[in-house]
């Protein structure tokens, strides 16, 4: 594996160094496929810093973990994501969960809502444009959005998006929730003040202290789960629910499962579950 031609020397060991570095202050797990990978998304960041080889790296990041672990984790997540990625999902809270909870929080008037791993926004800002799209008026959105990049929450802070990205939407919801840029933005679109102002988007980095008060209505936590192992996804889930009342929903990844793990939910629809204690 280390026997290609490339710019910067780099071992098996140096990726084990690595991902156990990963690992230890974020969870995910990092499998042996990843190790080309690692260099591609590292390179750049040991051109920048003028070192000469992945040893200097793993050497400088362990001299200085507490300014480069965030270049260091930004570099190797992965962030795939779309607007309304998965619609099933959207489509329940629409039919169902909305319903709901206009029946449950009828008093307040308030849904609060947290997006778990919301890389560059396109998730939360979908679940606040079903939200203000399918609730009365009068009524109070709050969205938290957490990552653990600071460069995608950067972006989903912005909410600034390329044409492209936003071109399987209608026409109606374009309108309503976007700006078209001109001039050197003509082919971005800015997100309307209106669902910018429910958002926080804050870094967190899921295996540390949650600072969040309070609970929340649901949470979106799709292609998190995935990289952990099994007592961590345990632990991980079981913290949601301590987030969630009885009743609440969890809404996970179209390739992820909570079939093994000991929680207190139900899985009542495609990835979807529902807090039973």
């Amino acid at each position: 594996m280390s026997g290609k031609q490339r710019e910067f020397e780099y071992t098996q060991e140096d990726f084990n160094v690595l991902r156990k570095i990963s690992n230890s202050h974020s969870g995910i797990i990092v499998t042996d496929d990843k190790f080309d990978m690692f260099y591609s998304r590292l390179a750049k960041r040991i051109r920048i810093l003028g070192l000469a080889s992945f040893k200097e790296y793993c050497d400088y990041l362990q001299a200085n973990e507490a300014t480069e672990f965030t270049e260091f984790i930004n570099a190797i997540t992965t962030n795939l994501t779309a607007f309304f990625r998965e619609n099933h999902h959207f489509d329940y809270v629409k039919d169902i969960i909305i319903p709901e909870l206009i029946k449950r929080n009828f008093q307040t008037k308030k849904i609060t809502v947290w997006s778990a791993g919301c890389s560059t926004g396109e998730e939360p800002y979908s679940i606040a444009m079903t939200l203000l799209e399918n609730i009365p008026p009068g009524w109070e959105v709050k969205l938290l959005s957490t990552d653990l990049d600071t460069n995608v929450l950067q972006t989903a802070a912005d909410g600034v998006y390329g044409s492209d990205r936003v071109s399987g939407l209608s026409s109606s919801q374009l309108k309503r929730w976007f700006k078209k840029g001109t001039g050197a933005n003509a082919n971005k679109v800015k997100v309307s003040p209106e669902l910018q102002s429910l958002m926080t988007f804050k870094q967190l980095n899921l295996m540390h202290d949650w600072p969040m008060q309070g609970k929340f209505d649901f949470i979106f936590c799709r292609n998190v789960i995935i990289y952990f192992d099994q007592k961590t996804k345990e632990t991980l889930v079981n913290r949601y629910s301590q987030y969630l009342n009885t009743g609440s929903h969890l809404l996970i990844g179209h390739s992820e499962s909570l079939h093994t793990v000991n929680t207190d939910f139900d899985l009542i629809g495609n990835t979807i579950y529902r807090k039973v204690k």
